[in-house]
């Protein structure tokens, strides 16, 4: 039984996922969300308040744009897509304290969290296969 215990504290301490990034964020907690992947992805879509640094750049561009003792969490398309799992390697190798967001791009977006593009805020979506959509009221 301790096995189990100890690989879901370790899957734990080294994921997280979109509603539990969100409800950082909206609490105020300190942390740094990372899109890992392409400029055209980026440019296509990100969410808001996240910061572009594709994980071939990481080595070199993350010491002096993060501050080390920085809680930084990662995002790709996911879940067909290991841009994530490089990134958060990347930064571990740096010896940041990061997680990967599981689900990533997209279910943030089925979620219905805030999104934006080159152009702007883009429409928010609730996909009720990925979450209970209510109708009485919409999250700002």
């Amino acid at each position: 039984m301790s096995e189990l215990v100890d690989f879901y504290r370790a899957r734990l301490a080294a994921e997280t996922d979109p509603s539990d990034v969100y409800a950082a964020q909206k609490a105020g907690e300190s942390l740094v969300l990372v899109d890992v992947r392409s400029a055209e992805a980026w440019d296509q879509g990100h969410i808001v308040g996240a910061v572009h640094l594709p994980y071939r750049e990481i080595a070199e561009r993350a010491p002096q744009e993060i501050p080390a003792d920085t809680p930084v969490v990662v995002y790709c398309w996911s879940p067909g897509c290991n841009a994530g799992v490089k990134g958060a390697l990347e930064f571990a190798r740096l010896g940041y304290a990061v997680k990967e967001m599981i689900g990533g791009y997209e279910y943030w977006v089925r979620e219905g969290q805030p999104v934006e593009s080159l152009e702007g805020p883009l429409p928010r979506t609730f996909d009720p296969l990925t979450m209970v959509v209510r109708t009485d009221s919409v999250p700002a």
